[in-house]
């Protein structure tokens, strides 16, 4: 049992409810979607085989707690369901970053689910899988990134259809960098009194766009 892995690495948590606390990244490679904003495009080829065990033992190398499951897409590939479970059997309190294009209905229960869900200026958001929503735990997240007043407006509308405030733990909104002034994004959720996180990329505050960070 293998993997397509683009990069290991330990860094600061810079989304999601965890945000700032040490975790080790295991970037799988590969991915169905091209957001026109994408910021981890040197994942969609390449990347090097490696077994389960391979990447448990790096994993285990910088002894942190927490493990972030990404990609790219990381359930593009079949085999990250059993590297999921064998993270969370091995002590560590995993989440999995996903694109909201693919079905987790196989994801450990034990893991936390930070699903995205694609806004228009996004170009994806004819892949978004609608029918994940009844699958989500209460203790999962669901992330929009969000490029414009459009987006937002249409996030807003998905946040009350789907009652998501209700459904999970965290809905977070953040602006797409460099594109919509983090400002705007925080004043329009005030303004609308709306039940979500704000949220800003921690990893792109302090390293800008490096890899494996």
């Amino acid at each position: 049992m293998d993997l397509r892995i683009t990069e290991i690495f330990h860094s600061l948590q810079g989304e999601a409810r965890t945000v700032g606390r040490p975790t080790v990244f295991v970037r799988l490679t590969g991915c169905p979607q091209r957001c026109v904003w994408c910021d981890t495009e040197y994942a969609f080829q390449g990347g090097e085989r490696r077994s389960l065990e391979e990447v448990l033992d790096t994993v285990a190398g910088f002894g942190a707690r927490y493990v972030t499951v990404t990609g790219g897409e990381p359930l593009a590939q079949p085999n990250c369901l059993p590297l999921l479970t064998a993270l969370c059997d091995a002590g560590y309190e995993v989440s999995l970053e996903t694109g909201g294009a693919m079905d987790i209905a196989g994801v450990d229960p034990r893991v936390v689910v930070v699903m995205d869900l694609k806004a228009p200026a996004s170009g994806e958001r004819h892949n978004n899988r609608l029918a994940n929503i009844p699958l989500l735990k209460p203790m999962d997240q669901v992330k929009f990134v969000l490029a414009n007043r459009s987006d937002y407006d249409w996030a807003r509308m998905q946040v009350d259809q789907y009652d998501l405030a209700a459904r999970v733990q965290d809905v977070l909104f953040s602006p797409v960098w460099g594109q919509l002034d983090p400002a705007d994004l925080a004043g329009w959720i005030l303004e609308d009194r709306l039940p979500v996180r704000f949220q800003m990329q921690l990893h792109k505050l302090l390293w800008k766009d490096a890899r494996g960070r």
